[in-house]
């Protein structure tokens, strides 16, 4: 009855059988006088979602996580990952080849700087490092006495044999009618963003800025429409975008060579060191510039100076073109969550649905809408034990039965052309326990001071995630990722530079759009998270001396008001949720079958004290 045509759930290939990649490489490393080497998950631009040819640190390791970094030396070996991936990399990780260790706190250096000898050379691939990330690395080789090696060819790639080739998804123009504003206003504003930095020209190093600048979408990696790319902006004169003509359609071609020229990547570098010759000063996105292209412009005569992108600020704040395709996508998408969470209370008490089964669906139900390109990441759905790790991934050999009893945690979004979704939604199946309501009503608590908060302009993510956290921490509990991300327009479901969280410094802005998601994971017990996303719109205070923001929640799922302890809640909390339960209701129930209208009635309805 259902199927997923976005999302796979094979196996990744497991720890012991790798290990023979481990030997393999360590005798290319030992060829090239190498006594180390560090393997980042990363490609070129920093992605978040990386091309299958990219995947280095999953091929030699096993670990498939989205953040991580590996270091082999001659005789020790480890996986550095975050604490989201803990659990995930010790079942993945062949633990007698590889140490597990933290990726922050303390970070890789430290574990470098204690495991390198006087002596030693470590190598590492400069595309695939920002140049913050190699001075860390040399600094940690520094106390070492060994030294830091920029290879010209990265050594894994001679050793794997069967590595996939780079991808070439087709260039789509992202129309008007979905960007709101042409290339030629947003390459207006981006001049001025040069002028104020004081250079001579940009690099867009970020495959989102130049689908952003440009108008155009990609299918070249997993879940977000982006073209790999880069674009050179001058001060003065026409940008260049570098992108394999073998993505271009002839309306793609001439959309984009009506505001830049067109060259291969490969030309990239030349255009670049030509640039430096003149001893131009080139702006580089400190997150996702290569150091290469740092040492190419600093080795040609040139100053490369670094720093964030404007664009990524440009991008974050939508105009009133994203913001009602926005506002139409979460719409759609709620009509096809609503069917799910209907669906799921019909058939997960009878104990024959497992997680694949709800990842499956929840699918099915997006692509019914018609709209549907991809889900904007991998539908985690975690029921039990399995919902406390907090970016599980279900694969044939995890999926759990669904059980009475049970908490069904399902984080879960949606690419459509108008706008990108991001939702999660804790289900309980059957009788859920006091531990249970408890966990469930503080997180809850802290979803709604995020979605009720009112802030002057220049506050920051940072000022906010407390609000979150308040409840959880009053009983002794916290969550260890951010409350919240920011969400691109038919891009990155997780967008810079503006972020809720206790690293968030970028202030927000009204036009941005973020999550808000705290949570809560009993290991090997149950996970709980609830998540809506918020747009920054004006507050109207009366009496404001300042101008005053807010959120407008864009969601429109129901909350499951069983997991709710009215005894821990406010009656300003409970009048938020009952306002939004029957917005939810107002917004949804016209585009529902009949069963579903009964099922939505009784799940948005109002809750008393």
């Amino acid at each position: 009855m259902f199927e997923a045509h976005f999302q796979t759930f094979e196996d990744p290939e497991a720890g012991v059988a790798l290990t023979a990649r481990l030997s393999a490489f360590r005798e290319e490393l030992a060829r090239r006088k190498l006594t180390g080497f560090v393997i980042p998950r990363a490609d070129q631009q920093q992605n978040e979602y990386v091309a299958p040819s990219e995947e280095r640190l999953a091929w030699l390791t096993g670990f498939t996580g989205s953040a991580g970094m590996a270091v082999v030396l001659t005789r020790q070996a480890a996986v550095f990952v975050d604490g989201r991936y803990t659990l995930q990399a010790a079942k993945q990780v062949d633990t007698r080849a590889w140490q597990v260790e933290p990726l922050a706190d303390p970070p890789p250096e430290s574990w470098l700087a204690q495991h390198l000898a006087a002596g030693d050379r470590l190598g590492f691939d400069p595309w695939l490092h920002t140049s913050a990330a190699a001075e860390r690395l040399a600094a940690a080789c520094a106390r070492a006495g060994a030294e830091l090696v920029a290879v010209d060819s990265n050594p894994l790639d001679s050793v794997w044999t069967e590595r996939p080739p780079p991808p070439l998804g087709p260039v789509a123009i992202h129309g008007p009618q979905f960007s709101g504003e042409a290339e030629s206003e947003k390459l207006k504003r981006i001049r001025l963003e040069i002028v104020r930095l004081g250079v001579d020209a940009l690099v867009l190093s970020d495959s989102h800025a130049v689908a952003w600048t440009f108008n155009i979408r990609g299918a070249d990696v997993s879940h977000t429409p982006l073209p790999l790319s880069y674009a050179l902006v001058p001060k003065d004169g026409r940008p260049t975008v570098f992108i394999d003509h073998r993505k271009l359609s002839n309306s793609a071609r001439d959309h984009l060579e009506q505001s830049a020229d067109v060259e291969e990547p490969d030309a990239l570098a030349p255009n670049l060191t030509a640039l430096a010759q003149a001893h131009a000063s080139i702006a580089l996105d400190s997150a996702t510039a290569a150091d290469a292209l740092s040492r190419l412009i600093a080795a040609a005569g040139g100053k490369p100076v670094r720093g964030s992108d404007p664009v990524s600020l440009l991008k974050a704040v939508k105009n009133s073109t994203e913001i009602e395709g926005t506002r139409t996508a979460h719409r759609r998408d709620a009509v096809a969550l609503t069917r799910f969470l209907a669906w799921i209370d019909r058939e997960a008490p009878k104990g024959a649905l497992t997680e694949i089964d709800t990842v499956e669906a929840l699918e099915t139900f997006r692509r019914d809408t018609g709209a549907l390109k991809d889900v904007s990441f991998p539908t985690i759905a975690g029921t039990g034990p399995n919902g406390a790790i907090v970016h599980y991934r279900v694969t044939r050999m995890t999926n759990r039965r669904i059980a009475p009893g049970d908490l069904l945690l399902i984080d879960s979004g949606a690419q459509y052309e108008d706008g990108t979704t991001d939702v999660t939604r804790t289900v309980a199946i059957g009788e859920p326990t006091d531990e249970m309501r408890d966990r469930f009503t503080r997180v809850l608590r802290g979803h709604i001071a995020i979605a009720r908060a009112v802030f002057p302009d220049g506050t920051t993510g940072a000022q906010l995630d407390t609000l979150a956290r308040q409840f959880l921490w009053q009983a002794g509990v916290d969550f260890e990722h951010g409350t919240g991300h920011g969400v691109g327009s038919y891009l990155s479901v997780h967008e810079g530079p503006a972020r809720i969280s206790k690293l968030g410094a970028t202030p927000l802005k009204r036009g941005m759009i973020l999550s808000n998601e705290p949570g809560y994971y009993k290991t090997e017990g149950f996970g709980i998270r609830i998540e809506n996303l918020e747009l920054v719109v004006a507050a109207d205070i009366a009496g404001a001396e300042k101008p005053i923001n807010a959120f407008e929640t864009l969601t429109l799922a129901p909350i499951d008001r069983r997991l709710i302890d009215l005894k821990m809640i406010s009656s300003k909390e409970l009048g938020w949720l009952n306002d939004y339960h029957a917005r939810v209701r107002r917004e949804v129930r016209p585009q529902v079958d009949e069963a579903t209208k009964v099922w939505l009635d009784a799940a948005t309805a109002p809750l008393t004290l």
